[in-house]
């Protein structure tokens, strides 16, 4: 099996919604376009693909992932060029098997966990890392951030140090604090009576007592959403208070596409039990979605929907059949039915 074989395998798993490795490979070996098309040459078992996926092609994959992320991100409009650069930051858990057992969560329970950077400005992942799932999450703000973004992330992400640090490195934040936090003024700055804004002001966040206190100053935003307080602290001086409460909105984009990608994609149906594997499985995961965000641009000038992505696989297994030599018969005919009412639905 070639690393091509591997890629295409897959794409098509995530693109074809399948629930288990063990049904990716029947439909490799019983369905014609599949089997012509997707699996490799002399066919595929679950022993070689086990072996495959659980030592192989990592690297590649991340030369690939990284190779679209590049040209989607040339490719794709800017949705918030007034902001700048911006990564948004989360971390999630996936489910894993006791047998996992480097998977340490806590007794009785495995679970792995990424770090995720998605970009903003265009809505596509940027970079990723893996851990256990005790793993934290504020040392992979440095290096999912490059110089000149600014992160956006929320309470997890607190630390005044990395506050300290981000600005030595000529890298920017917004990120939501504890309200509990003390906080030293400096000096404070006008807010508007009528403004969903009513704190602005540079301070000092923790104590000297408790060895804590951020040694730069930072500018620290309060404002009211539907009752909730938001405290936001950043060294984006160049923004309005009312532009930084809106940019950290745009942080529940990450959640929608941790959502979005889970459920449309499957990539949380484990078909791997290593590390590697994991890996391996996400980052195609990962060049799925970059490759659809592609498609959907230049053929729809839209980001990725559901929709979009139906159309996809119907019009690829029409093709692929009609590719293989397979006679149109009854059965193709109601299959293409039944897949364009699902499309509608």
């Amino acid at each position: 099996m070639t690393f091509e074989d591997q890629l295409k395998m897959l794409i098509f798993y995530h693109l074809e919604e399948h629930v288990s490795a063990r049904h990716m490979l029947q439909v490799l070996e019983e369905d014609d376009f599949a089997r012509e098309n997707i699996a490799p040459e002399n066919g595929i078992k679950k022993s070689s693909f086990s072996e495959a996926i659980n030592s192989r092609g990592l690297e590649q994959l991340q030369i690939v992932f990284e190779k679209l992320r590049q040209k989607a991100s040339g490719l794709l409009p800017n949705r918030c060029p007034d902001f700048g650069k911006l990564i948004a930051l989360d971390g999630s858990l996936i489910d894993a098997t006791m047998s996992m057992l480097w998977a340490d969560y806590r007794n009785r329970s495995k679970k792995c966990k990424i770090h995720f950077g998605l970009d903003l400005n265009r809505g596509i992942p940027s970079k990723i890392f893996f851990t256990d799932g005790n793993g934290a999450e504020r040392p992979f703000v440095d290096p999912i951030t490059p110089a000149g973004h600014t992160v956006v992330a929320d309470r997890g992400y607190q630390e005044h140090a990395l506050f300290d640090h981000l600005q030595d490195q000529n890298k920017h934040f917004i990120i939501r604090i504890k309200a509990s936090t003390v906080k030293t003024v400096v000096f404070a700055n006008d807010v508007c009576p009528e403004s969903i804004v009513f704190y602005d002001a540079e301070v000092l966040l923790g104590t000297k007592e408790n060895k804590n206190q951020s040694q730069k100053p930072v500018r620290l935003v309060g404002y009211r959403v539907e009752g909730v307080d938001y405290w936001i602290a950043t060294d984006r001086r160049d923004l309005t208070a009312e532009q930084i409460a809106e940019v950290y909105k745009l942080r529940w984009d990450v959640e929608n596409f941790f959502a979005w990608w889970k459920r449309h994609l499957r990539v949380y149906h484990l078909i791997a039990r290593t590390k590697h594997g994991l890996m391996v499985q996400v980052f195609g995961g990962l060049i799925t979605y970059l490759l659809l965000a592609i498609h959907c641009y230049e053929n729809h000038g839209e980001p990725v929907t559901i929709k979009r992505v139906r159309e996809l696989r119907i019009k690829i297994q029409n093709e692929l059949r009609v590719s293989a030599g397979v006679e149109p018969g009854p059965q193709f005919f109601k299959e293409r039915e039944h897949q364009h009412l699902c499309a509608k639905t």
